[in-house]
């Protein structure tokens, strides 16, 4: 059955990620769809696969990571020269981790999710043609372009004021920015943590992954992995609590810590960051937690 126009249909989504989802589903339709040649990558079946497919097969656990960054770089290579068909295939072999990351992004924001959904969409499309293809964990750094967009969006929304109508009434208190993804993306902005440190982070605590799947599909030891979420979460905390202590704001991604405009200079900031790292990093074991307490590790 051949595809149908995309002019066919009658109403298109608002939001970009489902219309991203429905242009994809219309690449994968009909006797031809959209295909890869299996062989020119490991793991993969040899003979053409249908780009949903691909996508599947992508997501199982037991595909090596040197295998996503072949079919990103191939993928990306297409979009770049291609355009139009590639770009969007791109998207969809991208919504798994797409969609989750806004919907944790807008899950307290009061306003239209949609907005700050399609600057996530804008990051990642932004990333296709700028990303550096000789280098390894593609996904990871398409995964933080995106979220680096959508959470700018998110910081400019919350810090810029409300709409009043004249008069007196009652007003819904201002949505809480505190958002445990946002806390983590100002921590990798000034230097607490590093982009693998919050994912490690984001994953295995907000997330539903475990430490062990996670040191798996990085191909690194386990206790490696634990080390360096301990550290990273430690240096969190103390660097939390240092900006608690220092500027009267239990909330570092709140309108002080986030504006454009902040009081504190970046080599102020910075320097903070790098005296909590070093303290904390200083004042750690390199053993394992004796506590039991590993959440999701």
């Amino acid at each position: 059955m051949p595809r149908s126009s995309v002019s066919e249909h009658a109403e298109w989504p608002a939001n970009p990620l489902d219309a991203a989802r429905a242009a994809f589903t219309w690449l994968t339709t009909g006797d031809h769809p959209v295909a890869v040649d299996g062989r020119v990558f490991d793991y993969m079946p040899d003979r053409e696969i249908p780009v949903n497919e691909l996508r599947d097969l992508l997501l199982r656990r037991s595909c090596p990571r040197r295998v996503w960054d072949q079919v990103w770089r191939h993928v990306i290579t297409r979009a770049r020269s291609e355009g139009g068909t590639w770009t969007i295939v791109a998207v969809g072999l991208a919504l798994p981790m797409l969609t989750p990351m806004a919907a944790r992004l807008t899950d307290r924001y009061a306003g239209e999710p949609a907005d700050i959904h399609a600057e996530i969409v804008q990051g990642f499309l932004d990333a296709l043609q700028t990303i550096d293809l000789t280098k390894g964990r593609i996904t990871i750094r398409l995964r933080w372009a995106a979220y680096r967009s959508g959470h700018r969006a998110l910081t400019a929304a919350l810090d810029g004021p409300t709409p009043k109508a004249p008069g007196f009434f009652s007003a819904e208190p201002k949505p809480p920015s505190g958002h445990p993804d946002l806390v983590l993306a100002r921590a990798v902005q000034v230097g607490v943590l590093t982009p693998t440190e919050a994912e490690v982070i984001s994953q295995t605590r907000l997330g539903e992954t475990l430490l062990t799947d996670w040191a798996a599909h990085h191909a690194i030891e386990f206790w490696a992995a634990y080390k360096t979420r301990k550290r990273a979460e430690y240096r969190l905390a103390a660097w939390l609590s240092e900006s608690a202590d220092g500027s009267g704001e239990s909330d570092p991604t709140g309108e002080a810590a986030t504006s454009q405009t902040s009081p504190r200079t970046t080599s102020e900031t910075s320097g903070q960051s790098q005296r909590v790292a070093k303290k904390v990093d200083e004042g750690l074991s390199n053993e394992p937690s004796r506590s039991g307490l590993q959440g999701r590790g």
